[in-house]
C-alpha cells in the first residue's frame, strides 16, 4: 500500500513501528553488495521474523533422493545457508532493556537511501521512568570491500543522567532443523537434522571477536571477524565473552545527560571451499585493520 513508505525518489522510508509489516520491512530494508547481505532486522535482534546474513553460494550439500534412478539424475542438492549474524546490538537503560514492541516511542524513522546505500534508523524513546534516550544508527554494506559491514550506533540520554549497557553480540545459527516430513519429492530442499556449522575457531583480543566455523558435509570454510570503535566522553569499562558459537562485548557506562555514546561495530566475513579456517582468519584479520584505519565515514 501507498501510505507505508511516503514517496521519494531515491529511498524508502518508514515513519513508525509497524509489527504487521514486520516480514515485508526485513525484506525492504536488506543491504548487499554482491557477496554479502544483511536482512533488514532491527539491530536489537527481536523482534524477528527471519533472521538474515547471507553469503553469495555458501552452501550446505544434501543427497537427492528418487523414486527410482536413472542415468543423468543429479545426486547431490545444495541449500544456501543464514550464517554468522553479527548485527545484533541490545541497549539497556537503567537496567529497562528496550524492546520495540513495548517501548514508549515518541518518534521513530527508518530509510533506506539507494543512492546513499545506507540503512539509518532513528528512534526518540522514553522509558518509564521518564528519560528520554536518542537512537540513531546507520548500516552499511560496503560496495568497494566486499567482505565488508559496519554499524554506526549512537545512544544520547538528553534530558538526565543513565546508566547504560551496550552489548554488540554475534551468534551463528546452531540449531538442528528437523528433517522434511516428504523425503520422496526431489524437488524439495530438505532441513538439516544435523548441526551444519562445525566451530574450528572462537578467539577474543581486546574488543576484537573472531568465530570460524566448517560446513558439515560441503566442507565450505567461514570466518567472521567483528571489532569496535568507541568514541564518547562519558566513561566506559567493557568485558568480552567468546564461545563456540556466539560471542559479546559488553559496554557499561554513566551517561551524563547528553553526552552520546558512539560505537561504530565494523563486521567482517571471509569463506572459502576449501581454504582452513586459521588462514579465513588471518585474511579477515588484514581485512579489519585496513577498514578500521579507514574509519566508518571512508566505508561510506
Amino acid at each position: 500500500p501507498k501510505h507505508i513508505y511516503p514517496p521519494d525518489d531515491w529511498k524508502f522510508i518508514q515513519k513508525k513501528y509497524s509489527p504487521e509489516y514486520m516480514a515485508q520491512d526485513e525484506t525492504v530494508f536488506s543491504i548487499a553488495n554482491g557477496y554479502l547481505g544483511l536482512r533488514g532486522n532491527h539491530e536489537e535482534g527481536t523482534p524477528v521474523v527471519q533472521r538474515g546474513t547471507f553469503i553469495n553460494g555458501f552452501h550446505e550439500q544434501w543427497p537427492i533422493r528418487y523414486g527410482e534412478s536413472a542415468y543423468g539424475f543429479a545426486k547431490t542438492g545444495q541449500t544456501m545457508l543464514n550464517v554468522t549474524d553479527s548485527k545484533v546490538i541490545r541497549l539497556y537503560v537503567d537496567d529497562e532493556p528496550f524492546y520495540l514492541p513495548t517501548a514508549d516511542l515518541k518518534s521513530y524513522e527508518r530509510v533506506l537511501d539507494m543512492k546513499a546505500g545506507t540503512l539509518h534508523r532513528t528512534i526518540l524513546w522514553e522509558t518509564a521512568s521518564g528519560k528520554r534516550v536518542s537512537i540513531r544508527s546507520t548500516r552499511i554494506v560496503s560496495l568497494e570491500h566486499r567482505h565488508v559491514a559496519a554499524i554506526s550506533y549512537e545512544v544520547t540520554v538528553l534530558n538526565a543522567s543513565a546508566k547504560l549497557i551496550v552489548s554488540s553480540k554475534l551468534r551463528c545459527p546452531t540449531e538442528k532443523l528437523p528433517a522434511t516430513d516428504d523425503k520422496e519429492d526431489p524437488r524439495k530442499s530438505p532441513k538439516f537434522d544435523h548441526s551444519v556449522f562445525v566451530p574450528k575457531v572462537n578467539q577474543v583480543e581486546d574488543q576484537r571477536v573472531f568465530l570460524g566455523h566448517q560446513i558439515s558435509t560441503s566442507g565450505m570454510t567461514l570466518a567472521c571477524g567483528v571489532d569496535h570503535d568507541i568514541q564518547t566522553e562519558n566513561t566506559y569499562t567493557y568485558k568480552s565473552e567468546c564461545y563456540e558459537d556466539s560471542a559479546k562485548i559488553v559496554y557499561s557506562l554513566k551517561a551524563e545527560e547528553g553526552v552520546p555514546f558512539k560505537m561504530t561495530k565494523y563486521m567482517v566475513y571471509h569463506s572459502s571451499r576449501n581454504a582452513p579456517v586459521d588462514e579465513l582468519c588471518g585474511r579477515t584479520e588484514r581485512t579489519l585493520n585496513s577498514v578500521m584505519q579507514g574509519g566508518f565515514d571512508e566505508l561510506i
